[in-house]
């Protein structure tokens, strides 16, 4: 969304224009650098450009735009230049979104496509295509070229170093797994030839033996170098063959530049000197070191700066020093360099005076992405003064010496003064951060530990952080302390209660802890509607820092044993993950090219940055660029729009609002119900319904053009969450039920009966490509072509057709390739199409838009968050009786597809549990939210995690164990569903003993009651999840499909079919389904394209359903064909090449194309009458994980999840796995870490919070399972299965058992809450006893607040009388 309008000033003040002037004459304007070995010279340019923009104009589109706030790494390409610090060649990895193009002066800069190609590929784009790593392939170039950075600056990584190599780096599909063993094969660990994990009787390092030294090992020198392992199949990795630094610029001569236009002006001084001279007549210059905040700025909240200076190419401000009783740091030196420069200073000074340097490196190993730490700075984090800053609490414990500069003098400030408020510090406007001098700890007596706590681990913001410092005497009573914390307050700030306290006291007496945590408690007093939210939990983290702290340092003090809490010191730490899969699943069933494993058709193109995706394609002759305007208030009437503004400024073309549409009944789209308008008229009923659309001559001019719009309004109330609706009764008119036996009776005659609520958050899709299209109008009879990046071809089509006041005929849609879909481009995608269609229209020129990642998350919708109240009748057997529920779906403030969401859950909501008495009924709540959408799973996971919340809570009621209860109550083979429908091929019960085994459930499940039993702050738990998951859309007359197959002369074949492929394999799939029965290769098949003149109405890509669909459709195609080229196989033999029998066939005048088509048989479900056949099938899975939380903290890790699917017959098990592991980790992502919030309060009510990577947390490399095995069912035979090679849908079915983590979870937390006497009531049903009831996602934030232990119960920040939340979660 375009951010509140800004009127742009002039670049430079009048007054200033003759210093400025003065002092930049023999400044430079022309910019020098290597762009793929290639030397670039660029003399007119626009400061305001970034480097991607720049790559992207000039053609090379492989460098991707994910977020444009560095929070993704889709856009991450190398700059290799000279490093003033190490005086060596460094390979950054930088976030090319962020990057200004001026910055890159100097340097050689190294896009995907520098490194190679499809034809002859670098061995790092090899690996990761041929290891299954790409699957839509849009953050796949970033990935590449992390790794390539890592080898570039160490051709010898170890296996740590890969694990943490793709820190900045985001997938949405794969579940990292296969990347992440694609990267292992060039660690040292891998890469060796003696390895043995190569085959080999182990390197040296494996050995161990520490005599005869090796590779790995100082000061060994071979001139036969050890002979690195290659993979078989794969290009030897050889780091002498790579693109060189470039000799010219060795000898590049750094000359300050002076660049830009009336409006904005950057400079790019080289020496100190010239910085200081710019800032004495220019104070309010912008100084930009990374420009990791200032592009957010400029981007996000409409920021204009309009002189900018550039100081990342002043050597002087990176340089450091060990002095005697200091190390100073340039403020200018990389975070990168600051790490190294740490582990020095560690070893340099030693353990013990070095503290303060391994609390420094400890942050910085957190503290963003690899991208970021490459370019940000100290100083850029000090003048910027986060309130959350990971660095300034260990500078101010520090006692650190900020050395401040100006032309005219040089200043010293204690880092305890320098932070005045939030964002303000005592920098003098003229000064600039020239350095930091911190100070080495004491040889004796000092103690110093940095802490940090996040809704993820990697590369992601505080929720709070701590420095603590403590100075003491001989009989270790404290001289000295400083307790700073970030995330508390508005700046970073020190408990000056706590240290005031500590001064004088006797550390090893325990009132000295007592005291101190009460001390702490003054300092925080948070209100329960803190800024921020979470005050409960912050405060609990702050005391838990200091309780941490203290119990440290009691351990390195001669003390008692018992005094120590010595289990609290040690926090979480992975090792290096690892898995494995069945691959001999599908040896059983393989034919000559059906079940075996196959990488990804386009996987090698996508590696390369050759994949052509919507915003890929080239800018057509007067293309114009769309920019939306959306609504800030979540409900509310318009009382008047004012575009005139934005028509005033340069290139802006065109407004296009409701009044352009060719009729008002043109301005309403929606399925199935038409309740959604294109453009909001007199009313508006969410933050981020389309007002109007700019379009200009640039994307920059576009969205200035967005910003200069004004838009009035009159407020009016809006509901948010499901509860406001409930009590308001704001629901849409759709009510479904499903009613099977006599719920009362068996209520009656039942033991026991429990009720409980369960409720469950949303899920933002996070595509790693947003929303995108390109409409081009043609000349002739109003026809429209339209690219766009949607599930759903046809209802696209359909729209277009509609704005344009056109026949369907007149409009093609076509999708190339998706880059991530997940549900949330089969309808959502639409409006935006829809819009830019009307534009081309109206204009008779191309238009294209791309959503920015903030746009798309406030328009486009998210997984549906559930509340469910429900009623369980169970005997003491543990029998289930009865299930009554009341479910109800946040919908938004339009239907979409709510309704057939939530019927699914419905469907869902026995789990794999015969009830032989279920009524349930399901609402759908409106609201003024974004309208919530399809998304994986599609209310299946709502439904099921329902079952399984009220199975864990109700065997908590019997005191049975979970596993047990759920063996009770499986369903048996042919048992009916509460829906009525048989369950043929059953084999949950099978595959759930088969996990057990395999894991070693028993066993391990004691070792788990061990290890609680043994620690007080650590927990473990273990769970196993079982999952049934209906295929089939629940709107019969989507279960259609279409296909095209033609043969041409030389016997190769194309197929065109109505599935999108947005990553999940599909066309892979399809072409093995067409070679295997045309008996021709792989290679000789091709698919170009799914677009609605070849295929018409075609279904959206969903469902699971659509290997199923339009793998028989091509099957159907191919056996009319085949038909018609029998006579020929028997004339030539049956094994004859297909260039000969098509040959012949054409020259006898046969038809070698064919329209094939399927329908789903036998399906057919009535609702209400409870009637007919729902699904056609059910694909089955199991899951285990064992999980381990600090309770002290919320913090855990996922030490291993096993997950068993049964997939029938897998058409291509790499494509099956990937599909296996990505669902399971979205879905780990889903019930854990994933979490939605809207404002509560202020100007951005009802908007939400959330939006971005920097905000919204999808699970990251190093948050998967450190082990994860994942394997198909095998030695079944399927015998009712009459789908395509008798397999099964597999792409959303997995994604419920990422739920097994939480369960895991749970499991743990109520081993942490046993301990202090707080369990479930057997035989109860009181709402106040020691249940534990947690919600979905279980955040770190939820973990800590369901422990009770006396530090969470001191922390309970309770509201006050009318006080609410900050946030809302809906």
């Amino acid at each position: 969304m375009a951010p509140i309008a800004t009127s742009p000033e002039p670049a430079v003040e009048p007054s200033a224009t003759q210093s400025l002037s003065s002092v930049t004459t023999t400044y430079d304007d022309t910019l020098r650098f290597y762009l793929n070995g290639t030397r670039v010279t660029i003399d007119d340019i626009d400061p305001e450009v970034t480097l991607l923009e720049y790559l992207r104009g000039i053609g090379l589109t492989g460098t991707k735009l994910g977020c444009a706030e560095g929070g993704c790494g889709a856009c991450t390409v190398v700059v290799s230049q000279y490093n003033p610090t190490t005086k060596k060649i460094y390979h950054a990895s930088v976030n090319a979104c962020l990057a200004p193009l001026v910055s890159v002066d100097g340097k050689h800069v190294i896009t995907v496509e520098g490194i190679g190609n499809v034809n002859k590929p670098h061995p790092t784009q090899e690996r990761i295509a041929k290891g299954n790593g790409s699957q839509c392939g849009f953050c796949t170039p970033g990935i590449v070229m992390s790794l390539y950075a890592l080898l570039r600056n160490d051709s010898s990584p170890s296996e740590h170093d890969i694990e943490e190599a793709f820190d900045g780096n985001l997938c949405r599909c794969t579940g990292y797994r296969p990347i992440l063993d694609a990267a292992q094969t060039f660690s040292v660990g891998k890469s060796c030839g003696k390895a043995k994990a190569n085959g080999g009787g182990g390197c040296c390092m494996e050995r161990g033996d520490g005599k005869s030294g090796g590779c790995g090992k100082d000061g060994f020198k071979d001139d036969q170098p050890i002979k690195r392992f290659t993979p078989p199949g794969f290009i030897e990795y050889n780091p002498d063959t790579e693109l060189i630094f470039p000799p010219a610029l060795s000898k590049h001569e750094f000359r300050p530049l002076a660049l830009g236009n009336k409006r904005k002006r950057w400079y790019r001084p080289v020496t100190l000197n010239q910085l200081l001279e710019i800032k004495s007549v220019y104070p309010s210059a912008k100084i930009i070191g990374g420009s990791t905040e200032t592009q957010i700025e400029i981007k996000f909240k409409a920021m204009q700066y309009t002189v900018s200076v550039f100081v990342g190419d002043i050597a002087e401000l990176r340089q450091f020093s060990f002095k005697d009783d200091h190390l100073e740091i340039g403020g200018n030196v990389t975070l990168t360099d600051l790490e190294d420069i740490a582990l020095k200073a560690v070893e340099h000074y030693g353990p013990v005076k070095g503290q303060v340097f391994a609390a420094i490196h400890k942050q910085l190993k957190y503290f963003a992405g690899r991208q970021i730490r490459n370019v940000g700075t100290p100083a850029g984090n000090l003048a910027t003064a986060s309130p959350i800053s990971d660095l300034n609490p260990v500078f101010v414990a520090a006692n650190a010496t900020l050395v401040a500069k100006s032309l005219e003098e040089e200043i010293e400030i204690p880092m305890s003064q320098f932070f005045k408020g939030y964002r303000r510090t005592a920098l003098p406007p003229n000064g600039i951060i020239a350095s930091i001098r911190i100070p080495i700890a004491k040889e004796k007596g000092e103690f110093f530990q940095a802490y940090k706590q996040s809704k993820r681990k990697d590369d992601d913001i505080a929720i709070v952080n701590a420095a603590i410092r403590l100075s003491l005497d001989d009989s270790n009573v404290v001289e000295s302390a400083d307790l700073v914390y970030g995330g508390m307050a508005p700046t970073t700030i020190a408990a000056k209660s706590a240290g005031e306290f500590l001064i004088g006291k006797k550390i090893t007496n325990p009132a000295t802890l007592e005291g101190t945590m009460n001390a702490l408690e003054q300092d925080f007093d948070l209100r329960f509607g803190v800024p921020g939210g979470m005050a409960t939990y912050r405060k609990s983290l702050a005391l838990g820092f200091f309780y941490r702290f203290y119990h440290d340092t009691l351990s390195k003090l001669e003390v008692k044993e018992e005094e120590v809490d010595e289990e609290v010191i040690e926090e979480i730490e992975r090792m290096i993950s690892h898995g494995k899969q069945d691959t001999d699943a599908t040896i059983a069933y393989q034919q000559d090219v059906l079940g075996k494993a196959k990488p990804h058709v386009a996987a090698m193109k996508q590696v390369t940055g050759e994949a052509q995706y919507t915003d890929d394609i080239p800018v057509q002759k007067n293309e114009l660029y769309g920019s939306l305007v959306l609504s800030t208030k979540a409900r509310a009437k318009i009382t008047s729009v004012d575009y005139s503004p934005a028509m005033d400024l340069p290139g802006v073309v065109e407004w296009l609002d409701h009044t352009d549409m060719p009729s008002p009944e043109a301005n309403r789209w929606g399925a199935p119900v038409c309740d959604e308008v294109f453009f909001a008229v007199d009313e508006v009923f969410t933050t981020g319904q389309p007002i109007g659309i700019i379009l200009a001559d640039s994307a920059a001019h576009a969205a200035a053009g967005a910003r200069a719009v004004k838009v009035d309004y009159e407020e009016l109330e809006p509901i948010f969450t499901m509860e406001e609706a409930i009590v308001k009764e704001s629901f849409f008119d759709h009510y479904r039920y499903i009613n099977n036996g006599d719920v009362d009776t068996a209520c009656e005659n039942a033991d026991f009966v429990f009720t409980g609520v369960t409720r469950m958050g949303g899920q933002e899709h996070f595509y790693l490509e947003t929303q995108a299209c390109c409409v081009i109008p043609k000349p002739e009879d109003g026809e429209m072509e339209v690219f766009s990046s949607t599930q759903n071809p046809t209802e696209t089509q359909t729209y277009v057709a509609q704005v344009c006041n056109v026949a369907a005929n007149k409009v093609v849609t076509r999708v190339k390739r998706l880059g991530g879909g997940f549900g949330g481009k089969e309808t959502r995608s639409v409006q935006l199409t829809g819009i830019v269609a009307l534009g081309a229209k109206k204009t008779g020129r191309p238009v294209r838009c791309m959503l920015n990642r903030d746009e798309d998350m406030i328009t486009s919708g998210q997984r549906h968050p559930f509340l469910a109240h429900w009623k369980v009748a169970v005997n003491k057997d543990g029998k289930i009786q009865a299930l009554d529920a009341d479910v109800f779906c946040n919908g938004g403030w339009t239907q979409d597809l709510s309704g057939s969401v939530c019927d699914r859950a419905l469907s869902h909501i026995d789990g794999c549990y015969k009830i032989p008495n279920v009524h349930v009924r399901g609402r759908l709540c409106k609201t003024n939210t974004m309208s919530n959408t399809a998304f994986r799973g599609f209310g299946g996971p709502q439904g099921n995690f329902i079952a399984e919340s009220y199975m864990a809570e109700v065997a908590d009621r019997l005191g049975m164990p979970v596993e047990r209860l759920r063996e009770i109550n499986f369903y048996k083979p042919l048992e009916e569903t509460h829906f009525k429908q048989s369950l043929k091929d059953w084999h949950v019960p099978i595959m759930y003993k088969q996990v057990l085994e395999e894991t070693d459930y028993e066993n391990r499940r004691e070792a788990v009651r061990k290890f609680n039993a043994e620690h007080k702050w650590k927990k473990r738990g273990l769970a196993i999840i079982p999952t049934k998951f209906g295929i089939s859309f629940t709107a019969l007359f989507l279960n259609q499909a279409g296909a095209l197959v033609h043969i041409y002369h030389d016997g190769t074949v194309l197929v065109a079919h109505g599935g999108t492929e947005m990553g999940q394999g599909l066309h892979t799939k399809m072409i093995m389904i067409a070679a295997e029965a045309l008996k021709v290769p792989m290679s000789d098949v091709h698919i170009s394209e799914t677009a609605t003149n070849t295929v018409a109405n075609t279904s959206s890509t969903a469902a699971s359903a659509s290997s199923d669909l339009n793998g028989y459709a091509i099957f159907n195609a191919c056996k009319q064909i085949n038909e018609r080229l029998q006579p020929y196989r028997e004339k030539f033999g049956q094994d004859a090449p297909m260039k000969k029998l098509a040959s012949a066939a054409y020259f006898d005048r046969v038809n070698l194309s064919a329209n094939g088509f399927y329908k789903t048989p036998d399906i057919g479900y009535t609702w209400g009458p409870n009637t007919g056949q729902m699904f056609f099938y059910f694909t089955q899975g199991v899951s285990a994980a064992e999980v381990e939380v600090d309770t002290l903290t919320g913090d855990w890790t996922c030490l291993r999840a096993d997950v068993k699917m049964d997939i029938g017959r897998s058409i291509n098990p790499a494509i099956d796995y990937g599909q296996i592991e990505g669902a399971f980790v979205q879905g780990m992502g889903l019930f854990t870490m994933e979490e939605s919030l809207w404002f509560r309060g202020g100007p951005m009510r009802g908007q939400l919070a959330t939006r971005g990577p920097g905000a919204y947390k999808i699970p990251g490399f190093r948050d998967v399972p450190q082990e994860l095995n994942v394997s198909m069912l095998k030695g079944v035979t399927w015998e009712n299965l009459q789908t395509i090679q008798r397999s099964r849908g597999v792409g959303e079915p997995p994604l419920f058992m990422g739920s097994v983590v939480f369960f895991a979870i749970r499991d743990a937390l109520k081993a942490a809450r046993s301990q202090y006497g707080v369990e479930a009531e057997i035989g109860s049903n009181s709402k106040d006893d020691g249940l534990l009831r947690l919600e979905s996602p279980a955040t770190p934030e939820r973990i800590r607040t369901s422990c009770v232990d006396p530090i969470i119960k001191r922390a309970i920040v309770k509201p006050l009388e009318g006080e609410r939340s900050f946030f809302i979660a809906i």
